[in-house]
């Protein structure tokens, strides 16, 4: 099929007229060697399409005797819902062609939703497909640094200072997130609850290959445990010193500064408990951004 990269919105009318154009569309990203595997078993061999129903087929390796029946959008995010695939279709490539992100209300208001909590529901649908466990470990120059997500400590309420914990890095009360970046190459980032120098070293031990040539970060002293392990240096931003010919920080700086104009200009409040998600989203354009195909990318993931 033909590639689409960043459709302008006559490009999808017109690639996507009905939700059959969008179930052949997730057919051919979904089995693009045209095998069609049993999301409950995995099998191949015995699955078979049902000739009076279109885009079900029917698997009689887990279920020899009455067979399991499953349609296209089986084992996907647009399973279980009451909104067609062109209307996921669409929210979708909302999602993707905004560099900040979508707010839900502003889904809500393109797509005519009648609820609030159904534009919700989707895109935090969408952001649960694009996060991607199986990552390639980073290699080459890789910068890792961490930021703070959340609102104004002094707007915090009373019993919430109560309960935030006291030490560690950063302002009680605000959630961190760690990334680390291939230098021309991909990002992976991650939610923590403590920067810590453990929690710091296992994300590092899980992104960063070993054979990596070089890692920057700045001085956080949380940081100094990779020395060991890897060739580490650092640059001080308290005095001042933000590159040191190759050893810097920007590229990474340039990933947070997507993040937080999101979560400021476009989201305005999220939540720790969907945080994930929505640095799930950002991680998702930002390694796809030379992609020629993101958006059958997504339709892959979903």
């Amino acid at each position: 099929m033909a590639r689409i990269h960043q459709m302008t919105i006559p490009e999808f009318e017109l690639a996507f007229v009905t939700d059959e154009d969008c179930a052949d569309y997730l057919i051919a990203h979904r089995w693009p060697h045209g095998v069609i595997v049993c999301p409950r078993c995995g099998e191949t061999e015995k699955v078979f399409s049902v000739k009076t129903m279109a885009y079900k087929w029917q698997c009689y390796s887990c279920a020899p005797d009455s067979g399991y029946r499953f349609s296209v959008i089986a084992g996907t995010i647009f399973e279980n819902t009451n909104k067609g695939l062109r209307e996921w279709f669409h929210v979708i490539h909302m999602m993707l062609t905004s560099k900040k992100g979508v707010s839900a209300l502003q889904v809500q208001r393109v797509m005519g939703f009648g609820s609030y909590r159904t534009a919700w529901y989707m895109c935090h649908r969408v952001r649960a497909g694009l996060a991607d466990e199986n990552f390639r470990k980073l290699m080459g120059i890789v910068e890792i640094d961490e930021t703070y997500v959340g609102g104004s400590w002094k707007n915090k309420h009373v019993s919430v200072r109560r309960q935030a914990h006291k030490g560690g890095r950063g302002t009680p009360g605000k959630t961190m997130i760690v990334a680390a970046v291939e230098r021309g190459g991909s990002v992976v980032a991650l939610v923590l609850d403590k920067a810590t120098t453990e929690a710091l070293g296992a994300f590092v031990r899980e992104a960063v290959s070993d054979h990596v040539s070089l890692i920057c970060t700045d001085q956080y002293p949380g940081y100094n445990a990779l020395a060991g392990r890897y060739i580490h240096r650092s640059v001080d931003h308290s005095k001042g010193q933000y590159v040191v010919g190759a050893i810097h920080t920007q590229t990474i700086e340039g990933f947070w500064s997507l993040v937080k104009r999101g979560v400021v200009g476009t989201f305005h409040k999220v939540s720790a408990k969907y945080l994930p998600l929505y640095v799930a989203e950002f991680q998702f354009r930002y390694n796809n951004q030379n992609n020629d195909n993101i958006f059958g990318a997504a339709i892959s993931a979903c």
